[in-house]
């Protein structure tokens, strides 16, 4: 059975920070297009605090998450702080004190992070936000595990939902933060929450398959 080792987070949270770093000018060039242009340099400043914070030491994945959602939550001003912070935190909580994460506990962390998540907004799919992105990775995973899937195949699964979501706030029109106000003009361009969210679940699932891989070997 595919797991990976809760112990061994450090891989899996530098994955994602590098993903929020490489693509810090691209996300703030999403963001300027109907926002106000900060939303790379701010998940940057996030995820980089984080790396410095972690520095040279190990973490699980479950305390990564929850340290790193403490850093976004204090650290990045705006909606997204909270929206992140909240997220990761809560799929941390679910994963607390357990040794080895395999799919039905991932699943259940992804759930559990939406679903406090949503205990703070109000947005929901086919509103332009990161939800847009969210909810179909979260199916596309579900789905895998039901499907008989093994975890490596349930992530890329995941990934790919993540992309497609993404990818249909294009056709949105905004509801939520700075962009709703162009109201039909906020159409034809993707939403930035929408595009770091894929990078950070396609990031995140990139470092449990490698996890995963290495420890099998």
């Amino acid at each position: 059975m595919q797991v990976l080792k809760n112990a061994n987070g450090r891989g899996v949270l530098l994955s994602m920070v590098a993903g929020i770093q490489e693509n810090k000018q691209y996300l703030g060039e999403v963001d300027g297009l109907i926002g106000d242009g900060d939303h790379g340099m701010n998940m940057n400043k996030g995820f980089t605090i984080y790396a410095e914070k972690l520095g040279e030491g190990e973490t699980s994945f479950s305390d990564g998450l929850s340290d790193l959602g403490a850093v976004l939550l204090g650290k990045i001003g705006g909606s997204m702080g909270p929206i992140y912070g909240t997220l990761f935190m809560g799929m941390a909580e679910e994963a607390e004190g357990r040794d080895q994460i395999d799919l039905p506990l991932f699943t259940r962390m992804l759930e559990a992070g939406i679903r406090e998540l949503y205990d703070i907004i109000d947005a929901r799919p086919g509103d332009k936000t990161l939800v847009d992105t969210l909810h179909p990775a979260f199916e596309a995973l579900k789905a895998a595990g039901v499907a008989g899937k093994d975890f490596r195949a349930a992530l890329e699964d995941m990934s790919t939902g993540a992309k497609s979501g993404m990818e249909s706030t294009k056709d949105m029109v905004a509801k939520y933060g700075r962009s709703a106000r162009l109201g039909e003009r906020s159409r034809g361009v993707l939403d930035a929450g929408a595009v770091s969210c894929r990078i950070i679940l396609t990031s995140m699932a990139t470092g449990i398959i490698k996890e995963m891989e290495s420890n099998r070997a």
